[in-house]
C-alpha cells in the first residue's frame, strides 16, 4: 500500500530551495508553498554536496512536522544516495523527490530508507517517496513507479525528459504532452494523487506562469513544483477553485441529491444541462480541492 501522507489534502506547490543555501531555507517554509523541497541535486555543485546535506539536516533536526511540508530532492546517482538518505532521514521529513525515477531505482531507495527508518525508530514506511519521472525508461515503466513501495505521486521533469528523447520543446511544450497524459493517467490507474508538473523557468513572468499552470491543471495535474518564492502565489492560485467554481459544483451536488431522493438517477439543472452521477464527479474533485 502507499504511504500515506500526515495531511489529507496533496499539496498544490512545491518549492525548490537549494540546499546549501541555508539562508533561503526558512525563507521557503515561509513562501506560502505548501510543500518545500530541499534539493541535494541539480542546485547543488558537486563540491558543496556535504555542505548541502549538513544543512538539510540541521533544517530538520528538532521541527516537528507542520502545515508546510518538507521533503529532500535526492541524487540518483550511487556515489551520494546513501549519504543523502542517511543525513535527511528523519520525524521531520515528509519525503524523498526521486530524480530520474526507475523501477530499480526506487527499490533501491525503498531498502536504503527501511534500513534508516528502522535505525531511527522510525515506523516503518515512514518516509514517503515522490518519483520525478525524467527518463524514457521513467515514462514506459510510470505504471510500475506507482505501484513502487512508499510513492505517493509521480513527478514529471521536463529539461532531463526533453534531452534524453532529444526533443526541442516549443513555448508550450505541445511536444511533451503525450508523455504528460501517460503520467496522469499512470496515477490515475494506480490511485495516486494527481501529479506534479513541471517548473516554468521565466521566473519573472506571472502571466506565463499562470497560463502555462492553467494548461497543466486542464491535463489533470493538481500541482507544480516553483523555482522561486514568487512563483508560489500563481500556482496556488490557479490549482485553487474560485468562488463561483465552488458554488457551481455545490448546485450540481444539489440538483443530483434532489433527483434521488425523488429516486431519479438523473436530472436537469436550471439551465438545462443533464446532470448524472458522472457529471457530479467532477464537482465532487472541485469541492475536495477547496477544503482547506
Amino acid at each position: 500500500m502507499p504511504h500515506e501522507t500526515e495531511t489529507a489534502l496533496p499539496g498544490r506547490s512545491y518549492l525548490y530551495v537549494p540546499g546549501h543555501r541555508d539562508t533561503r531555507h526558512e525563507r521557503a517554509l515561509h513562501s506560502g508553498a505548501d510543500d518545500v523541497i530541499v534539493d541535494l541535486e541539480d542546485a547543488v555543485p558537486a563540491e558543496a554536496k556535504q555542505e548541502a546535506r549538513t544543512a538539510c539536516a540541521r533544517l530538520l533536526s528538532g521541527r516537528r512536522p507542520g502545515p508546510v511540508r518538507v521533503w529532500a530532492r535526492v541524487n540518483s546517482h550511487p556515489a551520494h544516495l546513501a549519504a543523502d538518505l542517511a543525513a535527511v532521514v528523519s520525524p521531520a521529513l515528509a519525503g524523498v523527490w526521486v530524480p530520474k525515477a526507475e523501477p530499480a531505482l526506487l527499490a533501491e531507495v525503498d531498502e536504503h530508507l527501511t534500513a534508516l527508518e528502522t535505525a531511527a525508530g522510525l515506523p516503518a514506511g515512514a518516509t514517503a517517496v515522490i518519483a520525478l519521472v525524467e527518463t524514457a525508461t521513467g515514462v514506459l515503466r510510470a505504471e510500475q513507479l506507482c505501484q513502487a513501495p512508499r510513492v505517493v505521486r509521480l513527478g514529471i521533469g521536463e529539461a532531463d525528459l526533453a534531452g534524453e528523447l532529444r526533443l526541442r520543446p516549443d513555448d508550450s511544450a505541445n511536444q511533451l504532452h503525450g508523455i504528460r497524459l501517460t503520467v496522469v493517467l499512470a496515477s490515475a490507474a494506480a490511485g495516486l494523487a494527481p501529479p506534479v508538473g513541471p517548473v516554468e523557468i521565466s521566473v519573472h513572468d506571472d502571466d506565463r506562469l499562470r497560463a502555462t499552470t492553467n494548461v497543466l491543471l486542464r491535463q489533470g495535474f493538481r500541482a507544480r513544483t516553483a523555482l522561486h518564492p514568487r512563483q508560489v502565489r500563481v500556482i496556488n492560485s490557479v490549482f485553487t477553485p474560485t468562488t463561483r467554481e465552488v458554488e457551481e459544483a455545490t448546485a450540481l451536488l444539489a440538483v443530483l441529491d434532489e433527483a434521488q431522493r425523488r429516486g431519479q438517477a438523473t436530472a436537469v439543472d436550471p439551465s438545462g444541462r443533464l446532470v448524472d452521477p458522472a457529471v457530479v464527479r467532477g464537482a465532487r474533485e472541485v469541492l475536495d480541492r477547496a477544503r482547506s
